[in-house]
């Protein structure tokens, strides 16, 4: 998933549309049903074929990959870059990102309000951020403008300044956007899940850090971190919209050809020490002044590059992956506990995480998790029937292809596949996988990757109030949510 930290952005119109993180990967919320027993016949929903539009992938002589999409539709160009190097890289909580935050203070000599100033007088867009396992730079220009913005996007990568004034200034609007998002159980809850399922993993780094880690950093730190991670090697570049290929190929060829790797990169191994669990925990996080309670329940998931990826997408559309799904329909419709309630996979290149959430008034807590958990297990005692299955992958077909349709879409898709290890068989096999999903595939599906026994909790919400029923769902360990992390 992918989390932005500086933006800047003209108004035009033509360049209005941002980049979605595809992270479909990274987080796509799924659904599930499933009866093999029953022997109803499928029904084909033919909504069209959909694929991959024409692309090339090549390695630069210094060892960057590059891959380039001509979409000669409109006079726009987007460029991704992608360096391996996130949350779980992390030598000091929150480097990684305050690193990539840091590339728009100033870069190649130009100031951070020289670089704003350009940008928005071409009307561009520029970003940059970092997640769990990558760091960005986006953006969006006119094809005119390419031999401006090229060099901007070049300077960031290979030379930010790490202005100490402007760094500053930025570790301050981070810590303090910290405390405020605490205000928001919603808006943490995911990091608090992490910890809890994770532990010391990588996977467990929070890629915003905590107040005190972004208080200690220092820019030397950030100048360290992008040495190690920021080489050629290590990055990729994804370039979609108006533009001759073997001339864009020519043009970064001479334009990154002073860029080499300074030092062997230094990659975790994120297969080791994965997480197993004997029992249900409790991660109780105590917000004395809230009304209502916010949860999670889950377990550990999948990979971005498992080959179940697909038939799990519309597995999970039935159980909370749309609004007509099983948790929104019981807990919203039929007992209206909540406004609404959704389940999904987060997958990362190694592992991942599946998650049950929703929130409810503190009086309704109990009834609100255990309607959530007898939801779920009618994956297990009802199972899926013919027409619920049907009815998921014609909603999973039709809602598939406007995920890539965008310059922005599409060059995230490509830096995706370079990131998580997956290749465009996921896009061009996509109907095909949904059209053969059986009851019988999807009952394995269910049994094989969905977390049955040893679930994992976090719940947030006031205490002294709730605290007697977290403990019917497993050992608590309980935080307040003002205390510094997401509780480590």
């Amino acid at each position: 998933m992918r989390k932005c930290n500086s933006t800047l952005s003209a108004s035009k119109a033509l360049l209005q549309s941002k980049k979605l993180i595809t992270a479909m990967a990274v987080a796509g919320t799924l659904a599930l049903t499933g009866c093999a027993a029953n022997t109803e016949s499928s029904n084909t929903v033919d909504t069209g074929s959909f694929s991959v539009p024409a692309y090339q992938k090549v390695t630069l002589s210094n060892g960057l990959t590059v891959y380039m999409m001509p979409q000669r539709e409109v006079p726009l160009i987007t460029v991704d870059a992608i360096v391996r190097a996130g949350a779980v890289n992390d030598t000091t909580s929150g480097v990684a990102e305050m690193t990539a935050a840091g590339l728009m203070l100033g870069a190649g000599g130009k100031s951070k309000l020289e670089i704003e100033q350009e940008v928005d007088f071409l009307g561009a867009s520029l970003s940059s951020g970092a997640g769990k396992e990558g760091s960005y730079i986006s953006a969006n220009f006119m094809a005119k403008d390419a031999d401006k913005m090229l060099p901007l996007i070049k300077n960031m990568l290979l030379s930010p300044d790490f202005d100490t004034k402007e760094f500053d200034k930025l570790r301050q609007r981070e810590i303090a956007g910290l405390s405020q998002s605490k205000e928001s159980p919603r808006a943490v809850i995911s990091r608090y899940f992490d910890k809890l399922v994770f532990g010391e993993h990588p996977y467990g780094n929070a890629t915003s850090g905590n107040s005190d880690s972004l208080a200690e950093l220092t820019i030397a730190q950030l100048r360290a971190f992008h040495k190690s991670y920021y080489q050629p090697s290590n990055t990729a570049i994804s370039v979609v919209g108006d533009f001759e290929p073997a001339k864009m190929q020519a043009k970064l060829e001479s334009l990154f050809a002073d860029w080499q790797d300074s030092e062997p990169v230094s990659l975790v191994d994120l297969s080791k020490g994965l997480p197993r669990f004997d029992n249900s925990e409790v991660l109780l996080v105590d917000k004395g002044d809230a009304i209502e309670t916010t949860f999670l329940i889950g377990g550990m998931g999948i990979s971005r590059d498992n080959p179940d990826f697909v038939g799990l997408t519309v597995v999970n559309t039935i159980l909370g992956g749309r609004f007509t799904s099983w948790l929104n329909d019981e807990l919203r419709v039929n007992a209206g506990l909540t406004y609404g309630a959704r389940s999904g996979f987060s997958a990362y290149s190694a592992a991942g995480t599946f998650k049950i959430s929703t929130f409810t008034k503190t009086a309704t807590t109990k009834e609100t998790i255990d309607l959530a958990l007898k939801t779920y297990a009618r994956l297990w005692q009802q199972g899926l029937d013919q027409a619920t299955l049907d009815s998921a992958k014609a909603y999973v077909k039709g809602q598939f292809p406007p995920k890539y349709e965008t310059s922005s879409q599409l060059a995230g898709l490509m830096t995706d596949m370079y990131l998580y290890g997956f290749d465009d068989a996921f896009i061009n096999e996509f109907q095909a996988k949904v059209d053969g999903l059986t009851l019988e595939e999807s009952k394995r599906l269910i049994d094989t990757y969905f977390p049955k026994e040893n679930l994992q909790f976090v719940i947030i919400g006031n205490a002294a109030k709730i605290a007697p029923i977290a403990k019917e769902y497993g050992k608590v360990k309980k935080v307040d949510i003002t205390e510094v992390g997401f509780g480590g």
